[in-house]
Order: C-alpha cells, then structure tokens, then sequence
C-alpha cells in the first residue's frame, strides 16, 4: 500500500529527505505523497523512513491505494529500472559531449 500524509502535516520537513524514492513533495497545504512512487521503503530500508521520522505521526497507510507486498516489491523493481535507465541515458549524453 502507499502511504499518505494527513492534514495533522505540520511541514516540518524531515520526512522528504528521507524518502528513498522521491514520492513526497510539498502540496498546496501540507506534504503529499505520490502514489506511483511510494513503496513504503520496501528495497531501501524495512519500516517505511518518512513514518519513522515524522515527529507528528500524521502518516498513515492509504487505503485508496492498496497493494500488497509483492506489488510494492515489483514497483520498487520497475522504478530502480527507470533509474538506470535515466542514468545511463545521462552519461551518454556527458560521453557524446567530451566527444
């Protein structure tokens, strides 16, 4: 499941960093979670970072986005692909411009 930021936000700003995968951002009001790219940690630690490190607890499971481990497991797979695939697409370009 992806994880969700309540309204309780207070903006502190420890739980971006601390997000592996980049899925949290400032909203409009208060930190905001993208789906697409929470794995609740699964691949990077054991207990989702940005729920270990919120001082106000207002992070809490999703229930409008549910997956099960495997999913998780699967998307984390999918978005370390895309890393690398972004990454070595940038250094081709840093190659063809030493060239």
């Amino acid at each position: 499941m992806s994880l969700k930021i309540l309204d309780t936000c207070v903006n502190c700003d420890v739980c971006e960093p601390a997000c592996p995968n980049k899925a949290i951002s400032l909203g409009e009001e208060y930190y905001v979670i993208d789906p697409s790219l929470c794995t609740e940690c699964i691949g990077h630690y054991d207990q989702p970072q940005c729920v270990e490190v919120c001082p106000v607890e207002c992070i809490i499971v999703d229930p409008q986005h549910t997956e099960t481990h495997e999913q998780l497991e699967l998307k984390y797979h999918h978005l370390m692909a895309v890393a690398g695939d972004a990454a070595g697409a940038a250094s081709g370009a840093s190659a063809k411009d030493k060239a």
